[in-house]
């Protein structure tokens, strides 16, 4: 018999050993398939839940204005861009989403990626080198991090939402570059980071201020310009922000919006822009669809801002302590892995899907139900959750481990 290669051994057992360690932990993750969705209700295992747990904040995704123009780009054009941006993917279609989401945004030139993670990547890359320093919140999402671990550059981080930790790292650059990467509204939490102060502290030390807004974009700001129109700052404060064409928006792609030298320099440099097939054109016309639904229709963003504090308001009657959030992501802690898994678990029996949050996605100690609304949502779903939650929680720490 052939002698087994070492280093397929190695692998093999690493593989197995990590797998049995996230197993002891209740930390393996599983996928839930589901089979039809109907606004916010999903078919699952055969059942029909209430979704509380979809990035579709504005309830677009199905919204008959961007599937049909999806559809009108899908017989027209086919099902693929068929090139990269540089070769001969870039269409129309691309060049209208770009300018449009540049006008809505107030910023001179904006750049179409395939999604949020190639964006981050694409941007700090293209900026920093070994000699630079990118600062970051430390509760960023996982693309920015990974993003400056790809750049080679030195990567520091502050305290979640802490300004003068921020200022602290930045002041401590001694040579290079230094860019300050945040997002705009944290994921894992529902707060806003302080942007305004951010912005003041990358000025102080002639930083770069660069956001994610895929949270924030659509829901926040004048018009849902995001995060950084809601600070009231623009493309000399920020010179470059993402958002994403899947959450609130309803699709998929992202987009890097700012100031033109910065946006043609990443056309030239970003390696995920330059070496991947943009994106399908269909795609590109439903997004072009969502935004314009997103800009003028502000009743979407008045009745999730309703929703939330109906939420809110529920939970502080049952006593259910919510993180601080004006966002459509609440969160519940739990703590323990096993409180959010029984949790999620009862919410299912009644009839709602809201997932446990566990690490490493959040720290140890730190599980929770992420519950996310959308303005598809109604009010009376939004007061059985409650109840439900409420019934939920009521599990004793006991009945929580059996359950998990």
């Amino acid at each position: 018999m052939p002698t087994p290669d070492p280093s397929r051994v190695e692998l093999g057992r690493r593989i197995a050993e990590a797998r049995a360690e996230r197993a002891a932990q209740g930390r393996m993750r599983q996928r839930r398939s589901i089979s039809r969705r109907d606004g916010v209700r999903v078919e699952v295992d055969g059942r029909w839940l209430v979704g509380f747990c979809s990035n579709d904040y504005l309830g677009l995704s199905q919204q008959f204005a961007i599937t049909g123009a999806a559809q009108d780009q899908l017989q027209r054009d086919g099902t693929g861009s068929t090139g990269s941006h540089l070769v001969c993917g870039h269409q129309q279609v691309h060049d209208a989403l770009e300018n449009e989401v540049a006008d809505w945004l107030q910023v001179p030139r904006a750049l179409l990626f395939g999604n949020g993670y190639l964006a981050n990547l694409g941007v700090v890359q293209a900026l920093l080198g070994e000699a630079d320093t990118c600062v970051q919140d430390r509760l960023n999402h996982a693309s920015l991090l990974d993003a400056a671990r790809l750049a080679g550059c030195r990567l520091r981080r502050y305290p979640h939402t802490d300004p003068e930790g921020a200022l602290r790292q930045l002041k401590a650059v001694r040579s290079g570059a230094a860019l300050l990467a945040t997002d705009g509204v944290f994921s894992m939490d529902g707060d806003v980071a302080p942007l305004r102060q951010l912005a003041l502290a990358t000025r102080m030390q002639r930083a770069w201020l660069y956001v994610d807004d895929a949270h924030g974009i659509g829901v926040l700001g004048p018009d849902g310009r995001g995060s950084v129109a809601a600070a009231r700052l623009d493309a000399n404060d920020v010179p470059l922000q993402m958002i994403t064409l899947g959450k609130a928006l309803g699709g998929y792609g992202a987009v890097v919006a700012g100031a033109a030298d910065a946006v043609e320099h990443l056309a030239q440099h970003a390696r995920s822009y330059i070496y991947t097939t943009a994106l399908p054109p269909a795609q590109a016309a439903a997004a072009l669809a969502a935004v314009r639904l997103a800009r003028r229709e502000q009743w979407r963003r008045d009745r999730l801002t309703e929703l939330v504090a109906r939420l809110r308001a529920g939970a502080a009657r049952h006593g259910l302590p919510l993180a601080a959030s004006d966002t459509p992501i609440q969160i519940l802690p739990c703590g323990s892995e096993a409180r959010a898994l029984a949790m999620s678990a009862a919410l299912e029996r009644a009839g709602f899907l809201v997932p446990a949050i566990r690490p490493p996605t959040v720290p140890t100690g730190g599980s929770r139900l992420r519950i996310s609304l959308s303005a598809a949502h109604g009010p009376e779903q939004i007061d059985a959750l409650v109840e439900a939650l409420a019934a939920a929680r009521a599990l004793s720490p006991a009945d929580a481990r059996t359950d998990a």
